[in-house]
């Protein structure tokens, strides 16, 4: 089969109307597809106030809001509404990007009509009850994320580290990695900015610690505000930096209240803000991957975060950064890597080099055509 003749639906959760990595690399992705003349259907919840246009043909799909604080998100009813479009469009490959109720539907109407069916790992959905008091369903979580990647024919993961963590789950259908890229034009360390610093109050000679992404609490900010405690309980020299916003900035301001808040950057402007840190603090265990950490990477930024899956394979322990095991005694092995780069200031370019190095090799348009790739390769497989 040549590329031309595919036709994907592909089922998003959140296709554009907030941003996040997730959504990012698929509408990359879908680009890239049209680029060379795969036909692209996106079946996703919308709103009136969508963060960016989308890539491609964007199907609304009805939708409510989740509950419990999050309703800058939504969950769709089902895929009752968006049948007879689907089943108009004729699709030759179905690819779900979220466990959520569409895109098990999706699944089972590709399975009940012979159509092949990938999945791609975006979050680890199974951290999130943590983070919200509910630990107690992580297991039932677990199960039936296994169940629905059991049901495709292909999964998508991000990294090594996804790959290992799926088959531990007792996930036995057929990996292929599609890691990220970046855009090394954006993010590179020529677009350090002592001005823009400045403007914020940061002076030259602060060591700016950073974090990156989505003030939501799953993120790992409640770890994040310890380490900062602890290192100034140890005198160390640092000024916090927050970039982007989100629902749970205001208790992270109360627990980080000398931080200075840059607020959401975007484009160029994100670019700039990056490259201006100069230690990049990931404690997030829920990212499959974590964009926003190859992009520190491109921008010459070392890197401390979580041993997690997102980071296994990317960081280079001790040479790009520093990888902590989460759990007991963790915010003080945090605290341990970050004095380490804030009091040696050799040792955090020759980290940021390293790390801007790795970085070079992860090119959007190489990783996109893996999932083409295995778009092909899962049909021929169940054309035999």
């Amino acid at each position: 089969m040549k590329p031309t003749e595919l036709r994907v639906a592909l089922f998003s959760g959140n296709y554009n109307y907030v941003r996040d990595g997730a959504n990012q690399a698929l509408n990359l992705l879908v680009g890239y597809l049209l680029d060379k003349g795969v036909k692209v259907r996106v079946y996703s919840p919308t709103t009136e106030t969508p963060a960016f246009p989308p890539t491609g043909d964007l199907v609304s799909v009805p939708s409510l809001p989740v509950p419990g604080g999050r309703d800058e998100y939504r969950f769709a009813k089902g895929i009752k509404e968006v049948l007879p479009d689907l089943e108009a469009f004729a699709p030759n490959i179905v690819h779900i990007s979220a466990p959520e109720i569409l895109c098990h539907r999706a699944v089972t109407w590709a399975r009940e009509n012979n159509i092949a069916a990938v999945a791609s790992v975006h979050t680890r959905f199974e951290t999130y009850p943590g983070y919200y008091k509910i630990g107690f369903v992580t297991p039932l979580l677990v199960r039936m994320l296994t169940r629905l990647y059991n049901r495709v024919d292909m999964l998508l993961p991000p990294g090594r580290g996804m790959v290992e963590l799926l088959q531990s789950w007792g996930v036995t259908r057929p990996m292929r990695i599609w890691s990220r890229g970046v855009n090394h034009d954006r993010f590179n360390p020529g677009r350090r900015s002592l001005e823009w610093r400045r403007d914020l109050g940061i002076q030259d000679d602060e060591v700016a610690v950073a974090f990156l992404g989505r003030l939501v609490l799953e993120k790992g900010l409640d770890i994040f505000a310890e380490v900062v405690a602890e290192l100034q309980r140890r005198g160390v020299k640092h000024r916090v930096l927050v970039i982007g916003k989100g629902p749970a900035q205001d208790w992270f301001a109360e627990r980080v209240p000398d931080a200075v808040f840059a607020g959401f950057q975007a484009g160029d402007d994100l670019g700039r803000a990056v490259a201006s840190m100069d230690v990049f603090f990931n404690p997030s265990l829920t990212e499959s991957f974590g964009n926003v950490t190859l992009e520190a990477m491109a921008a010459g930024v070392p890197v401390v975060a979580a041993r997690a899956v997102g980071p296994v394979g990317m960081v280079e322990e001790n040479v790009s950064g520093v990888l902590v095991e989460p759990g007991p005694g963790a915010v003080g092995r945090y605290a341990d890597a970050i004095q380490h780069y804030c009091e040696d200031h050799a040792a955090r370019l020759a980290a940021g080099k390293a790390g801007h190095e790795i970085a070079s090799a992860y090119v959007w348009d190489a990783i996109n055509q893996k999932v083409l790739d295995a778009y092909l390769e899962t049909i021929e497989w169940r054309e035999k």
